[in-house]
């Protein structure tokens, strides 16, 4: 049975995720938002019963254990049997710096390596095409292995036998083997010479860029990892940042929420650069400032769409992928994203407030000039002109549209920006322009969010219920730590949101019935407004707990289940991610206070 045991290797380019047992579950190529070539996570696909598969399988497998390499992208499954024998194998793709720029090709190196007894295993590599319908065709080298797709052909290269793996014959391991997995090039040199080398420098460059990072004093371990996996899901080329490195995993058994999310929110990817932000990472930051002015030169005229692929086109019609029985057979498997034709008011917002650190933060190479600041006002304008209208909201409801408050005070947020963008560089009128604008926004969202015989504000304007993002109106500075209305709002959301350990978004019915996980960042953004009104050891306790919740590599999914535990949805979702790093970092200690 498939699960979220997973851990995730990558290099900006593509991602790949390795199940307890050393298989290659999930790998999108050539990238992100690619065909799955390995996709036994979602399932036996069409082509045939095992197809889309790399295993290292040992015979008679009794355990196994799997962890990263200390601060790398770099993961190590090792394999037991029942007779004393044992084999570990080292996933990674490559990336480090060479020749002046980074490196990061299209490649998943395995390494396999006997460390006890005499282990019986085989190796399956059983690539699949057009969405699990389409097996490869294959042909054969001396030492390397080519599988001929419809769009595109991949080459394994090994120093193993490559009769061995045609045949899926098994043999005992006697020292150490190498498998290179990517496009169909020829490898300079020797395989075990390239896994080496390629090994020890993507081991540095990991460990050099965690170095960079500012983390706080206490669960350093969790924000390492958690930011590493912020950084695994960017998309170095273009800048995008993805929601998750997958498609379909289910927020609920048989609850028909799947998701495809392998592309480009600018609510999500507004999080995440934030966080990176706290942790010194600029230059992802930097990054994805470039694919917004990129969005906004080419889109800003026709209005921002919520979605875009990681390319910046906003083709995304969703259909359903028939190859792809699903992750425990609960389908559908959906490919594009139906969101990227929603109107989602906050858009503008998320696009305005994540641009805006080109002004304020003197680490970045590049600074925001005049130029930058004309082309976020025409965002602010339209964000002005909309914040008032019904839209799908932040959970991208289906069904029906309402004016929601995130959307509102977002678009209240990036006005107030705006007015310190303008400012700083000098434009006293516009300054003086965007603070009337936000002046005016904060007035009729006070007026309309807020339910005086419910004491807090709710989810939409003139509305009875409350959803978990109001917890951000003390993020964006809405709502002072001071202010009774935080408190009180906070006080609401938990009275109805608040299961158990988690917070639910909302508790409503939406387009498929009433939720039944939670999603995790709620509790995170829970978890920091409960320090904002001074209930810090309230939040302590429960942040501890979510820790717990991290699978055994350390890493989230996009829901759990209040009842079980069990990781549902996406996987690994940088919401969640992203949460457990703004948590971490208000609630940690301070290193003077620490030592």
């Amino acid at each position: 049975m498939s699960t979220l045991d997973q851990a995730l290797v990558g290099n900006c380019g593509y991602a790949a995720l390795i199940s307890r047992q050393a298989e290659v579950t999930w790998a999108c190529l050539p990238r992100f938002d690619g065909e799955p070539v390995f996709c036994s996570l979602l399932g036996s696909p069409a082509a045939g019963e095992g197809h889309g598969r790399f295993a290292i399988e040992l015979d008679r497998l009794a355990r196994s254990e799997q962890h990263y390499v200390r601060n790398t992208a770099i993961v190590v499954t090792r394999l037991f049997d029942a007779d004393g024998g044992a084999i570990e194998v080292t996933d990674f793709a490559p990336r480090f710096e060479q020749f002046g720029r980074t490196f990061r090709p299209m490649m998943l190196i395995r390494r396999v390596r006997r460390l006890a007894g005499s282990p019986l295993m085989r190796i399956v590599v059983r690539p699949v095409f057009d969405h699990g319908r389409t097996p490869p065709r294959l042909t054969q080298g001396s030492n390397h292995l080519r599988y001929i797709g419809p769009a595109q052909v991949l080459r394994l290269t090994t120093d193993a036998s490559v009769t061995a793996i045609v045949d899926e014959t098994s043999f005992i391991l006697e020292d150490e083997l190498n498998l290179i997995f990517g496009p169909d090039e020829t490898l300079q040199n020797a395989p075990a010479e390239t896994g080496a080398q390629f090994y020890e420098h993507t081991c540095t460059y990991w460990q050099e860029w965690v170095r960079s990072l500012a983390i706080p004093f206490e669960w350093q371990e969790a924000v390492i990892r958690a930011a590493i996996t912020l950084k695994l899901n960017t998309y170095e080329d273009t800048g995008a940042v993805i929601a998750a490195a997958t498609t379909s995993i289910p927020e609920a058994p048989d609850s028909g929420r799947n998701w495809d999310y392998r592309y480009c929110w600018l609510r999500d990817a507004y999080f995440v650069i934030n966080a990176l932000n706290r942790l010194g990472a600029t230059r992802t930051m930097e990054n994805y400032v470039r694919y917004i002015i990129n969005l906004i030169a080419t889109n800003g005229e026709s209005g921002l769409r919520p979605v875009y692929r990681i390319n910046g086109r906003a083709d995304l019609h969703e259909t359903i992928a028939a190859g792809l029985p699903g992750y425990r057979q609960m389908g559908p498997v959906r490919i594009g994203n139906q969101a990227y034709e929603q109107q989602q008011n906050d858009v503008y917002g998320s696009a305005i407030l994540a641009t805006a650190h080109l002004f304020f933060d003197e680490r970045l190479r590049r600074r925001g000039d005049e130029s930058v600041f004309r082309r976020l006002e025409e965002l602010g304008e339209r964000a002005v002109a909309i914040y008032r209208e019904p839209d799908a909201g932040p959970w991208e409801f289906r069904g029906f549209a309402k004016v929601h408050t995130f959307s509102a005070a977002i678009c209240w947020a990036a006005a107030r920006v705006l007015a310190a963008i303008a400012s700083k560089l000098g434009f006293a009128e516009r300054a003086e322009y965007w603070r009337q604008r936000a002046h005016e926004m904060a007035a009729v969202i006070k007026r309309e969010a807020w339910n005086e015989e419910r004491q807090t504000y709710v989810a939409s304007f003139r509305g009875e219920s409350v959803d978990a993002s109001l917890m951000l109106l003390y993020e964006w500075g809405f709502l002072r730590p001071d202010d009774p209305r935080l408190a009180s709002t906070v006080r609401a959301v938990e009275q109805e949101l608040r299961q158990g350990d988690f917070l639910f978004r909302y508790v409503h019915e939406d387009d498929f019935g009433k939720p039944h996980t939670a999603f995790l960042t709620c509790t995170f953004w829970y978890i920091d407004a409960l320090a904002a009104v001074g209930r810090e050891d309230e939040a302590r306790r429960l942040f501890e707990r979510l820790l717990e919740c991290r699978n055994h590599v350390g890493l989230l999914s996009e829901d759990i289940d209040p009842h079980t535990g069990e990781l549902w949805g996406n996987f690994p979702q940088t919401y969640s991610m992203v949460g457990l790093i703004n948590s971490a970092m208000r609630l940690s200690r301070s290193w003077e206070g620490g030592l």
